[in-house]
């Protein structure tokens, strides 16, 4: 038994002994392969930064080459720079020297020389200038009449109006020749009493079955026609009966004055406007203009005016009112001094008008300047609804009278010999001095002459202007 433990514990031993060798060997092994790595390990980290620090001189000396480089360059370019600015200081000097012995030479100054060398281009050049300069003036008024006359066109044929004209005269029916010495009266007091409680002249001649009423103011003739129709229907005839009617038909007419005011802004699709104002507009409807019914007239500016200016994308609404209200002072009483385009627009500026129609009615006659697209607009209605065929009818009187305006405008040009106004003044032809004017100027004076008919003159429709220039050379041989 002794034996056996005794073997037990040297195989314990040697069992233990063997681990410990075995640990030992393997801590050995473990330590020495560590060692291996750090220094395998620092010398790679070794190489690398001599790595580095080689790249590093090698990318510093290249910076240097390149500095030195810049440094050369940049100072041949200031020897560049120097040799160019003495080049320019010489070439300088040279061309001043030359030009003074140009001069010398030429016996000219610099001034002399810029004019014979403008001379020179006019002459070379001016024609064609002329032309080209001629051509662009025409083909842009072109181009603008084309476009304007588009733009009219295409609101005039959207309204369709009555062309009837008004008559001037006012007649009243009688029943009998003796209702005219009753209408006289004794010793003509009755007749006195109507002319001084209306304003109006009342005509009796031996036109058998009339009476005439005659007044400058349309309203007052109206009232007193409607004062003579209800007294002739009476057939009592008095003072006082007289002063009776024309005081119930001057009721009468401011009553029908102020609801055709109304019923015109009504059916324009405008609100309702100051009760002065619709009294004027309905007062419009007794008065004519060449034949035209004013407020018939004004309506119909008013739908071209909103027209127009859809058309040209403006609001509609301001030059309906200042097409409607553009002859609003011709019903207003006459004022000292003052036209009837500034009378209506200083009633609707009290009012307190919008300030674009207040300047449209002011400046429709130009006698102010505009300051919106309405004031054109309310002038080309206006002449378009004046001018349409059948729209007016003209007296000999306005008939001479605008013929010698548009021969009178023609001879204050100087160069103009004679002028014609031919087919009611619709056409001027004008003859020119060919010794004063050549065909640059005839052109040009053409077009002066159009643009002072246009700012002086009134008139219906279009004037086409002729201008002619004729030379003749005559020689006789014998």
């Amino acid at each position: 038994m002794p034996v056996a433990a005794d073997q037990s514990i040297l195989a314990a031993v040697a069992f233990s002994s063997g681990a410990i060798v075995a640990y030992a060997v393997a801590k050995w092994r473990e330590n020495t392969l560590g060692a291996i790595r750090d220094a395998r390990l620092r010398s790679e980290v070794e190489l690398a930064r001599r790595e580095a620090t080689v790249e590093a001189a090698e990318l510093h000396a290249q910076a240097e080459i390149e500095k030195s480089d810049a440094t050369r360059l940049k100072a041949a370019a200031e020897a560049d720079a120097l040799a160019a600015g003495e080049l320019s200081r010489e070439n300088a000097r040279q061309r001043e020297h030359l030009l003074r012995e140009l001069q010398r030479l030429a016996k000219v100054t610099p001034e002399e020389a810029r004019e014979l060398l403008l001379d020179h281009l006019r002459e070379e050049y001016g024609e064609e200038a002329q032309h080209l300069r001629r051509g662009l003036l025409d083909q842009v008024e072109q181009d603008i009449d084309d476009e304007a006359r588009r733009t009219l066109l295409s609101a005039m044929q959207r309204l369709t109006t009555s062309t009837t004209q008004d008559a001037t005269a006012i007649s009243v029916s009688l029943p009998n020749e003796d209702m005219k010495g009753r209408l006289i009266g004794r010793e003509g007091r009755n007749i006195r009493t109507f002319e001084q409680s209306t304003g109006a002249t009342l005509l009796i001649d031996e036109t058998p079955g009339l009476a005439m009423v005659s007044c400058f103011d349309p309203v007052r003739r109206e009232i007193a026609r409607i004062a003579l129709e209800r007294i002739v229907k009476d057939g009592r005839i008095s003072p006082g009966l007289i002063e009776d009617s024309v005081r119930i038909a001057s009721d009468e007419v401011v009553k029908h004055a102020r609801r055709l005011g109304r019923d015109a802004i009504r059916d324009l699709g405008l609100p309702p406007m100051d009760a002065s104002v619709e009294e004027l507009l309905g007062r419009l409807h007794f008065r004519l203009s060449a034949n035209q019914n004013t407020l018939s007239h004004s309506i119909e500016v008013a739908q071209l005016c909103a027209m127009l200016a859809a058309e040209i994308g403006i609001d509609p609404i301001p030059a309906k009112r200042a097409g409607l209200l553009h002859d609003l002072g011709k019903a207003i009483e006459a004022e000292a001094g003052s036209s009837h385009a500034l009378a209506g627009a200083a009633l609707l500026r009290r009012l307190g008008e919008d300030a674009r129609v207040v300047n449209a009615v002011a400046a429709h006659h130009r006698e102010v300047e505009a300051e919106s697209l309405y004031a054109p607009l309310v002038m080309i209605a206006d002449a378009a609804s004046g001018s349409r065929p059948g729209a007016r009818s003209s007296t000999l009187e306005s008939y001479a009278q605008r013929v010698r305006g548009l021969e009178e405008v023609a001879l204050s040009f100087d160069g103009v010999k004679e002028a014609y106004a031919f087919q009611s003044g619709r056409e001027l032809r004008v003859i020119v001095d060919p010794g004063k004017v050549d065909d640059f100027g005839a052109t040009e004076l053409a077009r002066r002459l159009r643009l002072k008919v246009e700012e002086t003159l009134s008139y219906q429709g279009t004037v086409k202007i002729v201008l002619i220039r004729e030379q003749r050379f005559t020689e006789e041989a014998r």
